[in-house]
């Protein structure tokens, strides 16, 4: 276990949390996934194998409030206008998939933001 890489051992675990994590029609999954500068998000219907929405800090709608913003506060932004563009789609309730990441910092702070934006899970 000591020869893997830090993202193989969240790759790992995001495989084992995704046998018991599922998205539906009527709940689908909200997917993070965290690389070192950015955060990306997306709310996936598995059975259809659809992205239904999704929210980056690379989007270009979102790009001009992310200036100067510590890392944290950009994944607050980006899963608040996440949520905008569910309730947009008609989404309210989704099942929460960290990607294997630990529930803290930046994931954590992406999830309140969805939920600050009214999105249920």
């Amino acid at each position: 276990m000591a020869n893997n890489s830090r993202n193989q051992q969240r790759r790992r675990r995001h495989l084992r949390v995704r046998k018991s994590v599922h998205g539906s029609p009527e709940r689908p999954r909200l997917n993070v996934f965290r690389s070192l500068t950015e955060i990306y998000a997306q709310v996936i219907d598995d059975e259809n194998g659809k992205t239904l929405v999704a929210a980056s800090t690379i989007d270009k709608e979102l790009r001009g409030q992310m200036k100067g913003k510590d890392k944290s506060t950009q994944a607050k932004l980006v899963g608040e206008a996440l949520a905008a563009r569910a309730k947009e789609a008609g989404i309210t309730r989704v099942v929460f998939d960290r990607g294997g990441n630990r529930y803290m910092g930046r994931v954590k702070a992406l999830a309140d933001g969805a939920r600050a934006g009214g999105l249920e899970f």
